[in-house]
């Protein structure tokens, strides 16, 4: 009987042994896929903000939109509005507000850096919004932080602020006319 037990016990020790080796290697492969998603969000820009009067340019890869952009793929029309210029720029930092995944990083009377994460992998997203009291418009500029294609989220999320706007009591009168260099449309 006892060395029956006994052979039980050396059995099982053999299989955890053969098992043990599979499962450290797992686990590591777990922890290591675990930190490279993390290191997916990416690391917040250290140069964002106001540069002469502008935002920063997008890059060469599709995840970009904004005001300044010159190259269609990037370009979108800046935010327009016919009232008081600090009620414009509330009435769109409160719309970001309530998007989900938003968090307000900086904020000034004239300029707005939020981030914007997703829920599964914690992906990064950079929107800056600077406000052009002369021209009665608010720039922005929308970016993913890692990868090369957003599947169109920067300019899907750009597109609702925008209608979410338009459709508020902030003075907004939406109309779309040419640049007066006559390269891009300026929706207004």
């Amino acid at each position: 009987m006892i060395e029956s037990a006994t052979g039980r016990v050396k059995g099982r020790r053999r299989k955890f042994l053969q098992v043990f080796p599979a499962l450290v290697l797992t686990g590591s492969m777990v922890a290591v896929a675990g930190v490279a998603l993390m290191s997916l969000a990416g690391t917040r820009r250290t140069d964002p903000g106001i540069r002469d009067g502008t935002l920063a340019a997008c890059p060469d890869s599709p995840n970009c939109v904004s005001s300044f952009a010159t190259e269609s793929m990037h370009f979108m029309p800046p935010i327009t509005f016919d009232g008081q210029p600090k009620v414009a720029m509330q009435t769109v930092v409160e719309i970001v507000s309530g998007m989900d995944g938003v968090r307000i990083v900086a904020k000034d009377h004239d300029y707005v850096h939020c981030e914007f994460s997703t829920p599964l992998f914690g992906f990064v997203d950079d929107l800056e919004l600077l406000l052009d009291c002369d021209e009665s418009v608010i720039h922005f500029r929308s970016a993913s932080r890692v990868g090369h294609s957003d599947f169109g989220v920067n300019r899907k999320r750009m597109d609702e602020i925008l209608r979410k706007f338009a459709g508020t009591d902030s003075g907004s009168t939406p109309t779309t006319r040419r640049s007066t260099d006559d390269t891009r449309l300026v929706t207004r």
